[in-house]
């Protein structure tokens, strides 16, 4: 159990670790709180005092895991510094996206939860707005600054944004989502891809 938690602290994050376990096994509906209480060795009476429904544990666990996933992504990612090379802070920074993002937990997640689309329309918006786009809004001021400084040509950060998101994830991500965690690539493919891709959106988008 995690240091300097108290003891209601500790069941509850029992409870979210199991259930996030039950869940991305067995979906929303083969789930049940009985093997969620067995699983956290507590009883489903104290399940239940944690959590009132099978349905707020659901949006508990989808809303943390993206905005964990989101907040390692920018803490892994400095601002730029001037004296760095450009096309290696970028390939970083489309590694690191992928690297957290390609995970069998976020790739499982993001299957149950377009899954559930029509029962939980409110986490799809979550999974939206904390991931892609939260990330997007992040590349576009950081594009901006890069402008500023006169690294790249940008006419719109957002369009700009959209277009380095789209380059470096979309054959990884949609390859993983349809094909599962066999198809997560090697550190070194996705090394090679942030490079391909980020090669691309500089013959557009950088300074000549």
């Amino acid at each position: 159990m995690a240091a300097g938690l108290n003891r209601s602290e500790r069941k509850h994050k029992a409870i979210l670790d199991a259930a996030t376990q039950v869940f991305l096994r067995n979906g929303y509906l083969g789930t049940n709180m009985d093997d969620i209480a067995a699983l956290s060795a507590v009883s489903k009476q104290t399940v239940y005092k944690h959590f009132e429904s099978k349905e707020a544990l659901f949006i508990e666990i989808v809303t943390s895991m993206v905005s964990v996933a989101g907040d390692t992504v920018h803490e892994r990612i400095p601002q730029f510094r001037g004296s760095e090379d450009l096309a290696a802070y970028l390939v970083n920074y489309g590694y690191q996206q992928l690297s957290v993002v390609l995970t069998p937990q976020l790739m499982q997640l993001r299957r149950l939860v377009i899954g559930e689309v029509s029962r939980f329309p409110e986490l799809a918006e979550v999974l939206y707005e904390r991931g892609p786009k939260r990330a997007m809004a992040s590349l576009a001021a950081t594009f901006t600054h890069l402008a500023g400084q006169g690294l790249l040509v940008v006419d719109d950060a957002s369009v700009a944004a959209s277009h380095f998101n789209w380059l470096v994830m979309a054959e990884p991500v949609n390859r993983v989502m349809l094909l599962g965690d066999i198809a997560i690539p090697k550190p070194e493919e996705l090394h090679r891809h942030a490079r391909e891709g980020v090669r691309v959106f500089l013959a557009a988008y950088g300074k000549n």
